[in-house]
């Protein structure tokens, strides 16, 4: 049997470098490529050779700066578009887009439940979850018997060296004697879930839109107390100011991103090959070692 040869547009990103090394476990049948979509020079690339691309390239949720907005677009919505247009041109088999929770628009407050069913309709809150949401609208209008297109809609992304909000919690993990024993529910999933289920979608030439997460889901000041524990210390879990939290995120967003809600309901994740190879409590260990 032949390799199956995979394109990741997007090179050095968090999810395509840690995909490389997941699929070194079967060298015989996959043969991975990276490539740089900044400048043009891409435009140049022979995609005919592969069976696969894999989009990872685009900006983070990191500002909501409006002067950034034209960026986010270009980037995260056009790019994308026209990866995926060169790939069918060029008779790539299957593209994979990797999008985000984010198109359900932010947590919830941190009183408040919100959990995501099949039902809910993406309603971005702001630029970046509207760029990923254009950008999947844009691929999806590519798809044809021949071009098969998935859509992956992760929710927080977290591991080793990963960025965004682990690597702050996990600060306040290691620095805080105390921290606030709130009630709350994320989804998330471990880079090492994330990478095997990839690999599923390729192995099974997978096509549609997906939602994987952790088996279980997350409560903020557990995540941080496991963290601490991996790190040999011990933290305060108190109830006592949960009332100043839950007055403060009326007003204060970042009370919200911490201690919000926002949960896939758990049948939306489910697959039929089992792709959640790390527990949480073994991938905050592999995490923080």
């Amino acid at each position: 049997m032949s390799k199956r040869k995979i394109l990741i547009t997007g090179k050095g990103s968090y999810v395509g470098t840690n995909l490389i090394k997941w699929l070194e476990q079967w060298p015989d049948q996959y043969e991975v490529v990276e490539l740089s979509v900044r400048g043009t020079d891409w435009k140049e690339h022979d995609f005919s050779i592969y069976d696969v691309v894999l989009h990872v390239a685009g900006i983070a949720h990191v500002s909501t700066d409006p002067s950034m907005e034209q960026q986010y677009y270009k980037v995260n919505r056009d790019l994308a578009i026209e990866v995926a247009e060169k790939a069918k041109e060029e008779h790539v088999k299957q593209f994979i887009f990797t999008s985000s929770i984010i198109v359900y628009g932010d947590s919830s407050h941190i009183n408040k439940k919100r959990i995501i069913d099949k039902n809910t309709k993406p309603t971005p809150s702001n630029f970046y979850g509207n760029s990923k949401l254009q950008a999947e609208k844009g691929i999806s209008l590519l798809e044809s018997d021949d071009f098969k297109v998935v859509i992956i809609r992760p929710p927080m992304i977290y591991g080793k060296d990963s960025k965004g909000n682990y690597p702050k919690l996990a600060s306040y993990a290691r620095k805080l004697p105390i921290f606030p024993d709130i009630d709350n529910e994320r989804s998330m999933l471990h880079i090492d879930n994330l990478c095997e289920f990839i690999h599923l979608m390729i192995k099974h030439n997978e096509q549609g839109v997906f939602f994987p997460q952790n088996a279980m889901y997350v409560r903020t000041t557990d995540m941080v107390r496991l963290i601490a524990e991996a790190k040999g210390r011990k933290i305060i879990l108190i109830r006592l100011f949960n009332p100043v939290f839950k007055y403060m995120g009326k007003y204060m967003s970042i009370v919200n991103k911490v201690f919000g809600n926002l949960v896939y309901e758990h049948s939306m994740s489910e697959y039929e090959k089992n792709y959640r190879i790390r527990d949480f409590s073994e991938s905050i260990i592999m995490t923080e070692k």
